[in-house]
C-alpha cells in the first residue's frame, strides 16, 4: 500500500458578496476552487492567508468547508451565516435623490444651436 501524504492546511479568507468567507485548504488554488472563483483573488488583493486564531480554529474544525459570516461583522464563521435583518439606530440609509434634469438644464434644440 502506498502512503498518502497529508498536506498541511492553511487558512484563507476573502470577502465575496454579502459574506466574509474562510476555508482551511492545502493551497491557494484549492481555496479558489472551493470559493468558486474564476480569477485569482489573491493576485487581486481580495483574498489572503490569515493567522487570526479564531478564524484558524473554526476552519481547522471543518477543513475543506467554506465558512461564512456577514461582511463587516466580527462574529464567528459558520457554514450557514445569516444576514442581519434589522439595522441599528442611525444606520438606515436616506432615500436616493433623483437626478432628473430641470427645464433650464436641457440642451437647446439643434436649430437653435446653429444660429
Amino acid at each position: 500500500m502506498a502512503k498518502q501524504l497529508k498536506r498541511k492546511l492553511k487558512t484563507f479568507q476573502t470577502s465575496l458578496g454579502f459574506y466574509d468567507q474562510a476555508i482551511a485548504a492545502p493551497s491557494m488554488k484549492a481555496a479558489l476552487a472551493a470559493w468558486g472563483a474564476s480569477s485569482n483573488l489573491f493576485h487581486q488583493g481580495v483574498a489572503k492567508e490569515t493567522d487570526d486564531p479564531d478564524v484558524v480554529a473554526a476552519t481547522m474544525a471543518k477543513p475543506g468547508v467554506v465558512l461564512r459570516r456577514p461582511v463587516g461583522s466580527d462574529g464567528p464563521f459558520t457554514e450557514s451565516a445569516e444576514l442581519p435583518t434589522e439595522l441599528g439606530e442611525g444606520e438606515a440609509r436616506a432615500g436616493r435623490k433623483s437626478k432628473s434634469k430641470s427645464g433650464s438644464q436641457k440642451r437647446p434644440a439643434k436649430a437653435e444651436r446653429k444660429a
